[in-house]
């Protein structure tokens, strides 16, 4: 291998590629093509069949497998503060080091960058949370669990579901019911400290033209309408876009496909996207929520509009 490491790296990288291109080749003429698999739909790894039936009239409260992620990720939360807070150390180890990185970022630069002191101190707990909750719901989302019940694994003729990844917030229901929350927090607190009247008229910029104030109210009024539409699909729409992206690339459109080959080429692409998922999107998710929902509690309460 010696000749190999006095190559230039223009020349080890030109190498690779040929051998990747080439095995890609012998492996399309080698297996073919099966032609398109009309069965696999990738959509079924987002149905929510429920598991335990749970009818309430109209109401369906059967526990699946976003019921699951919600319960690990809510016990994550719990246990990564209730762990750490009594277990403080002088010199913290790594996880309390992480843990406590966390929780700076989330009292400095989400809470307090965007609210004044006295609120701050109120909403931090919650914010923190918020964001701790909807960080371990990604992350675990891109952990592979026996979740997928449609294909099944034969173990000694038991059934086994096979491995699949699924995050709580790829469900709309997920990021709208928190923000729901967010959004009837911010408003109460906008009522509670100037009255509802005020409150109100505060969605008005000092000194509009008259003529204009039945516009510049609809837009308002719409605008804090479309922030629920906004927050929740924002999240939402990454998580599952990043899904499914791992799914084709992981082997999914190989099989949509019936060429098999084709997973060849696009597993480097799947741990691409996975990596860039993992380290980039499930965090900065969790930030840009937990960070509008602190602008907007601060700007509920302040002075000018």
């Amino acid at each position: 291998m010696s000749w190999f490491r006095n190559l230039s790296t223009k020349a080890k990288v030109l190498l690779c590629l040929g051998i990747y291109l080439g095995v890609t080749v012998l492996l399309v003429v080698g297996f073919g093509s099966a032609g398109e698999n009309p069965e696999f739909a990738p959509i079924n790894e987002f149905l929510l069949e429920p598991w335990v039936p749970i009818q309430l009239g109209p109401f369906d409260l059967s526990i699946n497998k976003a019921v699951l992620y919600l319960v690990l990720a809510t016990g994550l939360t719990v246990i990564t503060m209730t762990y750490i807070a009594r277990r403080m150390q002088d010199k913290p180890n790594r996880v309390q080091a992480a843990v406590e990185s966390v929780f700076t970022l989330s009292r400095d630069q989400i809470t307090r960058d965007n609210m004044s002191t006295e609120m701050a101190a109120k909403w931090f707990p919650f914010i923190c949370t918020l964001f701790l909750f909807i960080l371990f719901s990604n992350l675990i989302g891109y952990l592979p669990l026996p979740l997928n019940t449609h294909e099944t694994i034969d173990v000694f003729g038991v059934q086994i579901p096979s491995l699949a990844i699924y995050a709580a917030t790829a469900n709309l229901s997920i990021p709208l019911a928190l923000t729901l929350v967010v959004w009837i927090a911010y408003q109460y607190e906008g009522i509670r400290a100037k009255g509802l009247i005020p409150y109100v008229k505060g969605w008005i910029p000092n000194g509009s033209p008259p003529a204009l104030v039945p516009m510049i109210a609809f837009i308002e009024v719409l605008s804090q309408i479309m922030r629920i539409v906004s927050l929740s699909v924002r999240l939402f729409a990454n998580i599952l876009a990043g899904h499914m992206l791992i799914l084709f690339m992981g082997g999914g459109l190989a099989v949509l496909l019936g060429l098999a080959a084709l997973g060849w080429i696009t597993a480097p692409i799947a741990i691409i996207f996975f990596l860039f998922e993992v380290v980039i999107v499930a965090g900065l998710q969790a930030f840009i929520f937990a960070t509008l929902t602190s602008i907007y509690l601060g700007e509920a309460v302040a002075e000018g509009h």
